[in-house]
């Protein structure tokens, strides 16, 4: 069975000299509302573009082990997981192994559209 092409919109609206971010995803999800396009920026950075790239291509199995393939701290690569899991671009999938539950980090969206009315 072909799976399903998952896209995530983000939608930009300008109004009275301000940029509003409105992220749609469909109708499961709660739609988020943002000012400024900061917080675009903030998503859709060159490291979050890395974690995003590393996640589909070498699946690391935790977090911590994403951090380490990353070469970044596990607070920093952290944030962006929780940023980049908000938006639905991707999930953690819990796995125990003895004692533990470790969080393995999926990407679940194979495109992003961005639109921007004025």
């Amino acid at each position: 069975m072909a799976q399903k092409t998952k896209t995530r919109e983000i939608i930009i609206h300008e109004s009275q000299g301000i940029f509003s971010i409105f992220r749609k995803q469909g109708t499961s999800k709660e739609e988020y509302d943002f000012t400024g396009i900061s917080a675009l920026r903030q998503l859709l950075s060159n490291e979050k573009a890395r974690i995003l790239d590393v996640i589909k291509t070498q699946k690391p199995g935790s977090i911590y082990r994403l951090a380490k393939i990353l070469g970044r701290n596990f607070k920093s690569v952290m944030e962006d997981i929780k940023l980049l899991e908000r938006f639905g671009f991707i999930e953690l999938i819990e796995e125990k192994t003895k004692n533990r539950i470790r969080h393995k980090p999926e990407v679940v969206v194979d495109n992003i559209i961005i639109n921007i009315k004025v």
